[in-house]
């Protein structure tokens, strides 16, 4: 795999990534359960492929404020053994991260073999956030991109796979959402007032965003932009590409039974092992 940044086919610039994506798209209620079960499902053997294969993810999560990143991971959470995942919400730099280098902090996440890592927010912060409220200077995250680029190449050098996605929400929607938070005493925890002060930042954000990705799309870790005024369409397409993007050159196939537990079925159960009968799993509900 290359860390070469890729070429946008359509021959427009990154600044129009945004705006070219379909906010309409929407999904009924009962095509989102149909699917919803499928995708779980296929991510449930996926995972356990990773697991059998000693293989590892990491799957990043950005997106706007309120866009719906906290409901795709916990539909993904839920098809998942907690065994072999590991999800990290990501927030300000704690003080003890001060004066280390930025990536200190995901550096001491990273997954071992056989697990998968799904960050909510992730090193992005540093062109984003960081970038837009002077937390970084112009030097320090303008060099980002290539660092970023180092970092994550390196990763899928040793084997990781990385999987990004951007949940796409637009203006109007954002407000609504945030309104809906504020009346509804349940969802209150879920808005700061950072985030409705960075609402007014929009066009910042956008420009970050749009450089972000035009400088750090590449070959080996794309980025994936998921449609998420609706969030039933949101959910299934985060979770389609995730899953699809897992699967990728992977044998799914169920794992063998170990030699010594086949012969102790047999000798200690009396059990008559058939290497052709697929074995249902269990449905979650």
């Amino acid at each position: 795999m290359s860390g070469k940044r890729k070429n946008d086919p359509s021959g427009k610039s990154a600044g129009q990534r945004l705006a070219q994506v379909d906010v309409t798209k929407r999904l009924k209620t009962k095509d989102y359960e149909r699917r919803l079960g499928e995708v779980q499902q296929k991510l449930r053997e996926v995972q356990l492929a990773y697991m059998r294969d000693e293989r590892r993810a990491v799957i990043i999560f950005e997106g706007w404020d309120a866009s719906g990143k906290g409901g795709v991971i916990r539909r993904m959470a839920f098809a998942l053994d907690p065994r072999g995942c590991k999800f990290w919400p990501i927030a300000a730099p704690q003080p003890e991260d001060q004066g280390t280098h930025y990536f200190y902090r995901f550096w001491t996440k990273l997954p071992p073999p056989g697990r998968l890592a799904v960050f909510d927010r992730s090193w992005y912060g540093r062109v984003l956030v960081e970038r837009v409220e002077g937390f970084a200077k112009p030097e320090e995250w303008r060099r980002a991109f290539d660092e970023i680029n180092a970092f994550e190449q390196m990763l899928i050098d040793d084997g990781a796979r990385v999987i990004k996605l951007f949940l796409h929400i637009t203006l109007d929607e954002q407000l609504d959402r945030f309104a809906d938070r504020i009346r509804d005493p349940l969802k209150r925890w879920k808005i700061t007032s950072e985030d409705i002060r960075n609402h007014n930042k929009r066009p910042a954000y956008v420009e970050a965003s749009e450089e972000m990705f035009e400088r750090t799309d590449t070959d080996a870790a794309p980025w994936h932009l998921i449609p998420a005024n609706d969030k039933k369409y949101a959910r299934i397409a985060a979770l389609q590409t995730v899953t699809d993007r897992l699967a990728e050159g992977i044998d799914l196939s169920p794992a063998q039974l170990a030699p010594d537990v086949e012969r102790a079925a047999r000798d200690v159960l009396g059990l008559e092992i058939s290497h052709n009968v697929k074995v249902a799993r269990p449905t979650d509900h």
